[in-house]
């Protein structure tokens, strides 16, 4: 039996505690997400372990309510970055011409625009909903996701077992999600980690500006802006949020290395 090394059981522990957190909410919360239980910014204590926020609502509750939006959130917008992103990336790459011409083009055009401006100029025009703000994120984020899929299946469309998939007559679908797609989740599996950590910094960077989820819902990048005067006097409010954030990416990113050096695909391709 594989031994699973110590940094990725540190990944898999604060991954998974996030997510049972996140999924479980009003189960662990000790409070409602909006109940004022105190007054501002009071230190901790046996009933609020880490505090109160800017106007007395319990830090603890705020905090696992916010971890459940900013998962959900992100989880989603990745989905939907990498189905689009891949399915369209596999499809350039496997029929080419003007067809991969045009969506590479666009995708580029697309890529030359920041992503933040290209969400704030969107989200200040469209009502900021949940649905809106997760389909405006996992598009953008495609992008990207389209420029890794297309370039890994580019190089696995040449490979001997491919052509011999064309020559048996089969089909564009079969050559993308039977013959193309397994030998291309190494690099997709280690980049999906590496979506995931940006759309979590992405939506609590909306959140700080105002554009991402509103009030009285509660996010890690809203409770940072509800809280970031105290630093001023002291108050680590604003920080707890912050450590959250920090603390979930470097998880993340330890079991997608992990899970990346089990899955090698990529050496030799299929038999």
């Amino acid at each position: 039996m594989t031994r699973i090394p110590p940094a990725a059981l540190f990944g898999l522990f604060f991954t998974g505690l996030y997510f049972f957190m996140a999924i479980f909410a009003p189960w662990i919360a000790p409070y409602s997400m909006t109940q004022i239980v105190g007054g501002v910014w009071e230190p901790w204590s046996s009933e609020h372990w880490i505090g109160t926020d800017n106007i007395g609502r319990d830090l603890m509750t705020r905090m696992i309510y916010g971890g459940r939006t900013t998962i959900f959130i992100a989880t989603m917008a990745t989905i939907i970055s990498f189905t689009t992103g891949s399915i369209l990336g596999f499809t350039a790459a496997v029929i080419g011409g003007w067809i991969d011409q045009v969506l590479s083009r666009f995708v580029d055009l697309v890529m030359s625009i920041p992503t933040l401006i290209f969400a704030l100029v969107v989200l200040s025009v469209m009502p900021v909903t949940l649905p809106i703000l997760i389909l405006v994120m996992g598009l953008l984020d495609s992008t990207r996701v389209y420029r890794l899929a297309r370039a890994v299946a580019v190089d696995i469309n040449v490979m001997d077992f491919v052509e011999a998939a064309k020559l048996r007559g089969e089909g564009r679908i079969w050559i993308i999600f039977r013959e193309i797609l397994p030998n291309a989740l190494s690099p997709l599996v280690a980049e999906m980690g590496l979506r995931f950590i940006f759309a979590v910094l992405f939506v609590s960077t909306l959140s700080f500006l105002g554009l991402g989820v509103q009030p009285p819902n509660a996010d890690w990048g809203g409770i940072v802006k509800e809280n970031k005067d105290g630093i001023v006097y002291g108050i680590p409010a604003a920080l707890v949020p912050a450590v959250a954030i920090a603390t979930l990416a470097i998880s993340v990113n330890l079991v997608a290395d992990w899970v990346l050096n089990r899955t090698t695909s990529l050496k030799g391709g299929r038999g």
